[in-house]
């Protein structure tokens, strides 16, 4: 299988521009779906996050706009804003080589306004969560009458968080002639069901998870469950992980492995369904610029999380089927870098552990908590802290604009900088730990494009 972007039937702009973000050769997904994606196929696929999947229906639904034709062609429903957000920024990106292609996120959690005033001029795609989307449809502000594909990204997590009802009314919505391309990391039933609901002779395509699991060391540990507080913090004093993600079942759990951690002066977030949206950017953001150390989540709030040079997964509970534990443990251990994947089990839980084995055909490799270093060492905190700004997009604020000031007026080095992410109305930048009241006073006191500009630190 020619697995080159070059042998696609693409215009040469759109080669060159994937040529110029990288693109060179398909991942394992792109490389089954895009040719029949290109085909106008339905298509039924199994991929992870961190598959290439963004950009195998993202090729194919740019390869067929009109752009002279302002209506909406393809929408891409997603679970959870950040998936969205993640997915509209890529699209954005592989449209670069097409002029005046219109793409709007709409997600909840957000004022409607902006988002009306928005589609008073129809975008080419749309991408969104699903009651968004469904309340647009109900205002009529957003017409699906001109649609031709539909993408159900992470089908099977969208069901999870109830959304079953809610896709039914949005895609009973859409033309019934149209392409269909529904994504998903598990295959439950509700999945083929759903699956045969709305997609015509789909061709089925599935690929393993795009991690080599031979880059993630797994150990398992076995503990009483009311020790597993301790056995964490164990873990934790022993490895020293840069950045961790430890499971957990439920959002109370969540909440409450947070609140212990924090007891003992270890940086850490915590991302469940409680959180209010700004709450939950600001955790992600924070986690992802390497202002906090530690990230305590469930898997539903977790899903679409994708940061580089994830240091260790810590599965503070057992989950509860292996296609899970191995979706978990895929955020660590890529591109070639080497990983940890760390699980706690009580006995209640050893039906799981044992699923687990009989899933990955071999032995699980058990170990004693006694054997860990238990030498003193200072609490986990992070390297950088982050600074919120008040002025994003919608300022024409841009990344090049704070890194100036910062470097500039501030006499910061670029290298105490660290990412820098924008929203509609806030702009978060990450600064090394001993330049932050430096960088926080240059900011307070000076401005960013001509206008005073408000300042905190995020705690």
């Amino acid at each position: 299988m020619n697995t080159d972007f070059s042998s696609l039937a693409l215009p040469v702009e759109q080669l060159n521009n994937l040529a110029d973000l990288g693109y060179t050769t398909m991942t394992p997904i792109q490389a089954k779906a895009l040719p029949l994606i290109l085909q106008g196929q339905d298509v039924l696929a199994k991929a992870k996050t961190g598959s290439g999947k963004t950009a195998a229906f993202g090729i194919g639904l740019l390869s067929r706009l009109e752009v002279s034709r302002y209506q909406t062609q393809a929408l891409v429903l997603c679970p959870t804003r950040e998936l969205a957000d993640q997915v509209g920024k890529e699209l954005r990106r592989l449209a670069r080589a097409t002029p005046n292609i219109k793409i709007l996120t709409l997600c909840g959690g957000v004022p409607m306004g902006p988002q009306l005033d928005s589609l008073t001029h129809p975008p080419h795609i749309v991408v969104g969560t699903p009651g968004r989307i469904q309340d647009h449809l109900h205002r009529r502000s957003l017409t699906l009458d001109h649609l031709q594909a539909l993408v159900l990204d992470e089908a099977d997590r969208m069901l999870d968080m109830g959304f079953a009802d809610v896709m039914v009314d949005v895609i009973r919505q859409a033309p019934k002639r149209r392409q269909t391309l529904l994504f998903s990391a598990t295959y439950p039933d509700e999945i083929a069901r759903i699956s045969a609901q709305v997609q015509k002779d789909p061709v089925e395509v599935s690929v393993e998870a795009t991690h080599d699991s031979r880059h993630i060391d797994q150990s398992f540990f076995e503990v009483e469950r009311g020790a597993r507080a301790s056995a964490l913090l164990k873990i934790l004093a022993h490895f020293q992980p840069d950045s961790c993600v430890v499971f957990c079942n439920t959002k109370r759990e969540c909440q409450s492995v947070h609140d212990t951690l924090r007891a003992r002066d270890i940086s850490v977030l915590a991302l469940h369904g409680d959180l209010e949206q700004r709450e939950r950017d600001q955790v992600l953001v924070r986690f992802s610029n390497r202002s906090c150390r530690v990230l305590v989540a469930t898997d539903v709030a977790a899903r679409g999380l994708d940061i580089k040079d994830l240091a260790a997964v810590i599965n503070y509970e057992m989950a509860q089927d292996p296609e899970i534990h191995i979706h978990r443990i895929g955020r660590t251990g890529r591109a070639g870098q080497s990983g940890l994947a760390l699980s706690l089990c009580t006995p209640q839980e050893m039906q799981r552990a044992l699923a687990l084995e009989d899933y990955l055909g071999g032995r699980l490799s058990w170990f004693n908590l006694s054997a860990l270093k238990t030498t003193t060492q200072e609490p986990l905190q992070p390297e950088m802290v982050t600074l919120c700004i008040d002025g994003g997009k919608k300022a024409k604020i841009r990344p090049g604009d704070i890194l100036g000031a910062l470097t500039g007026d501030a006499g910061l080095a670029g290298s105490e900088v660290g990412k820098i992410d924008l929203f509609d109305t806030h702009a978060y930048v990450a600064i090394r730990q001993a330049s932050a009241n430096k960088a926080l006073k240059c900011l307070q006191q000076g401005k960013l494009k001509g206008k005073n500009c408000k300042a905190r630190l995020v705690i």
